[in-house]
């Protein structure tokens, strides 16, 4: 027989061998057996067989471990949710998407719902209507800034007695 043809088996130690003969404990070593739960794999011959039966308190035969071949092949195939069509958008809310891309102010936006029939609730402006006056704010402020600068540098010159604006004759 060759060694590929030849079958083993697989020994597991399950129960210490403490408070048992000591024949039964040479059986377990004589096994290869050198600590709890090893398991070793042995020639599957009447002689291990027969250790294997005397001390079956002590040892167990394990099942050879599966192939990992079979359970690489999935037995089914997971595959992505179907993409769900787009709702439309409810009409007040294109109505508002139309008003933010045309700058459309909330006031018209208004009058067009009260024109419709429709109930108007108070809503915010559109966002392009909020970032034109934050930039007319910023405008105004920048504005206000200059006219201070220009009231600072005129009060200092009036203190030292020089004048801000030239005159020409």
């Amino acid at each position: 027989m060759t060694d590929k043809a030849q079958r083993t088996i697989r020994i597991k130690w399950v129960r210490s061998a403490i408070a048992f003969p000591y024949r039964q404990k040479e059986m377990v070593r004589s096994l290869g057996l050198l600590r709890l739960n090893q398991v070793v794999e042995r020639p599957d011959t009447p002689q291990i067989r027969g250790l294997v039966a005397r001390i079956p308190h002590l040892v167990e035969v394990v099942k050879p471990p599966v192939d990992a071949l079979q359970f690489s092949v999935p037995e089914y195939t997971l595959l992505p949710p179907e993409a769900k069509p787009a709702k439309p958008a409810p009409p007040a809310a294109r109505e508002e998407l139309e008003a933010v891309a045309t700058e459309v102010t909330a006031e018209e936006l208004i009058e067009k719902r009260v024109k419709k029939g429709k109930k108007v609730k108070a809503a915010a402006p559109p966002k392009a209507a909020k970032a034109k006056k934050a930039a007319e704010a910023a405008a105004e402020a920048k504005k206000k800034a200059a006219k201070g600068e220009e009231k600072k540098k005129a009060k200092s010159a009036a203190k030292s007695g020089k004048s801000t604006k030239s005159s020409k004759k």
